[in-house]
């Protein structure tokens, strides 16, 4: 399909200027030309962006998303007690439907923000495959396996079924789904299970998604257990190959920042969940100085809240700030950056996150007429310290428009909600039956 987008003002990420009252044209899912339509193009159909801001999509490097089915669930607890008195009792009643609709949550909700792709971890992935298949969007999914035998995982599965998923839906949606396979963590996973998912990977052709040095007591209990720390452990696994993607790396040292950036590791960084549950902070600055790729994440909204890439890029600022003590730590293109280019690559859509001809038009419009963006004299600050997602209007993926004018094209987002409320009563129980639902 033809689209052209008409009067919109585009911001360059790089040197944080906007060129005004332009045009994008997109052409079979990419962007044709910026700045003006090219002679004799013909669209099949117009957007009129008249006060709004062209980005990139926001790409989600690490979540788990159907866990919006226990958003509030498990509040103001040490992450010990999060987990198992709360997290893993309300997932133990979890049902393979019960994961399409917290992922079709999810969607509606990371569309609304502008997120176009997302990297999810967790359990019956095909189901969420359905979801990135009817939304539109993008994703990186990876079936979560701790191997502990299929008697003692979700759903009964095993190496073979997360295998399986990974063949089964690798670049599927017409290329919108790349798979992983996901072992959870060097700590939840015996070796010869890692072993076994970095031999399949190659094998395959697909990255690894994994958590990686979430707390001291990891890396302490590694060092006992192994004689090094649970990066260098992964490494002589044969899992730390380029594209690998480890969520937070929280517990590094310098030995293991050089062997992530050496070997060309993604880490995702989610800021939020770390507030949350009282967790020390990643030094995002230290993997930076390193050389490491770092993507933005929001993780599982039971810890985080929500899956606002928004929020997340703004926190990040702010704790960069204060933690250094520099007003100029964490800059406005680095933020954008994280969130959009090296989210991308992290996810293996490489050359996306950008607005640039021959980029994929994955495109977000933003309104910069409300009273929190007035007077405008930064558009790129108004992004990351003052946008809220209901200034975004129109989301565009491949060249298919998915959000109009505040409207969700592909998903019936009233039939989800409600059924995604049902589900999580239902795995909860009686407590979460005091909810009541606003009917506007």
């Amino acid at each position: 399909m033809k689209l052209l987008i008409d009067h919109v003002d585009l911001l360059d990420l790089e040197t944080l200027e906007v060129e005004a009252d332009v045009a994008i044209a997109v052409e079979e899912g990419r962007i044709a030309a910026l700045g003006r339509a090219p002679d004799g193009f013909e669209p099949e159909r117009r957007l009129d962006a008249a006060g709004c801001l062209a980005l990139p999509g926001f790409y989600n490097a690490h979540c788990h998303s159907p866990m919006t089915l226990v958003r509030g669930w498990a509040e103001d607890l040490p992450f010990d007690r999060w987990l198992n008195e709360r997290i893993w009792v309300a997932e133990s009643a979890l049902e393979e439907e019960d994961v399409y609709w917290g992922a079709a949550l999810a969607a509606c909700e990371m569309l609304r923000a502008g997120v176009v792709g997302f990297a999810d971890h967790y359990f019956w992935m095909d189901q969420v495959a359905r979801v990135v298949e009817e939304s539109g969007m993008k994703a990186l999914l990876g079936w979560c396996l701790f191997g502990t035998g299929p008697e003692h995982e979700v759903g009964g599965a095993s190496f073979d079924t997360v295998r399986s998923f990974a063949e089964r839906w690798r670049l599927a949606a017409g290329g919108r789904i790349r798979t992983a396979l996901a072992p959870h963590s060097p700590y939840m996973c015996p070796p010869e299970l890692l072993r076994r998912m970095a031999r399949a990977a190659g094998q395959l052709g697909v990255p690894v998604h994994i958590h990686l040095a979430e707390s001291d007591e990891q890396v302490q209990r590694s060092r006992e257990q192994h004689g090094v720390s649970p990066v260098a452990h992964i490494a002589a696994l044969g899992l730390l190959e380029p594209g690998l993607l480890a969520a937070h790396c929280i517990a590094v040292d310098e030995r293991d920042l050089e062997l992530l950036a050496r070997e060309g590791v993604f880490v995702a960084h989610t800021p939020k969940t770390y507030m949350k549950l009282a967790m020390r902070m990643a030094p995002l600055a230290r993997q930076l100085d390193a050389g490491v790729r770092v993507a933005l994440g929001s993780d599982g909204p039971a810890s985080s809240g929500d899956l606002n890439l928004l929020e997340v890029m703004r926190l990040t600022g702010l704790l960069q700030k204060l933690e250094r003590g520099d007003a100029s730590a964490a800059p406005l293109s680095t933020l954008l950056r994280l969130a959009t280019v090296e989210g991308a690559a992290a996810l293996g859509f490489e050359g996306a996150g950008r607005l640039a001809a021959g980029a994929p038009a994955d495109i977000v419009l933003m309104r910069t007429d409300r009273p929190h963006w007035i007077p405008r004299h930064n558009l790129a600050a108004g992004v990351v310290y003052a946008s809220h997602p209901s200034d975004i209007v129109h989301v565009i993926v491949d060249g298919q428009v998915v959000l109009e004018g505040g409207r969700l094209l592909t998903l019936d987002e009233e039939r989800i909600r409600a059924e995604a409320e049902r589900r999580a009563s239902r795995m909860v129980g009686a407590k979460m039956s005091q909810v009541r639902t606003y009917r506007g």
